[in-house]
């Protein structure tokens, strides 16, 4: 079965909103992190917003290899309404959220990818249906902002791997114990 893995940037204190303010040098050690992570991955899912965004910037950048990646990948994102700007290889996810992901990870291919998208991620923490957690945290305190874990099932998480940057940014993977109990009601 397929992994869906989140791939978040955090503060100190655990803001995931406007991760430019506090990720200011994205150094090689953090590069090399992240082009591990998308290694593996086939499929990304996103929330509307984070969808809105990225369709208007990442088509044109040239910030490799997330551009290409991000570009080329399929793409499903949790919206009830038309995907616009259009972007390559998107699709609405269509139906209930629960059966949506219980399929998806049905389906064979890689691991199935959650970037930025804090309303999706809280939505599959509540779910259960996060199954790896690869987090930068950074070295600041942000004390606002929307927090990654505001929501979500009580979830055991086992540390797979953790190295520090040296721009002083932890990077920590977490294999989550709870994950599966999708419930399609």
């Amino acid at each position: 079965m397929r992994k869906v893995v989140a791939y978040e940037l955090l503060s100190l204190d655990g803001v995931a909103e406007e991760p430019d303010a506090f990720i200011t040098d994205f150094d090689e050690v953090m590069q090399d992190n992240l082009n591990d992570v998308i290694a593996t991955q086939d499929t990304v899912l996103l929330g509307r917003r984070t969808y809105e965004e990225w369709a208007r910037y990442w088509p044109a950048s040239d910030i490799e290899p997330f551009a290409t990646f991000i570009n080329g990948v399929e793409k499903f994102v949790a919206t009830s309404t038309p995907l616009t700007p259009a972007w390559s290889n998107s699709s609405e996810i269509a139906g209930n959220l629960a059966t949506f992901f219980s399929d998806l990870k049905q389906r064979p291919g890689g691991d199935i990818g959650v970037h930025a998208s804090i309303t999706l991620v809280h939505s599959l923490l509540e779910l259960g249906a996060i199954d790896e957690l690869q987090l930068v945290v950074a070295p600041e305190l942000r004390m606002h902002g929307r927090r990654l874990f505001e929501r979500g099932l009580p979830t055991r998480l086992s540390l797979t791997g953790s190295s520090v940057s040296p721009s002083g940014c932890l990077l920590l993977a977490y294999r989550a114990h709870n994950s599966g109990h999708l419930s399609a009601t």
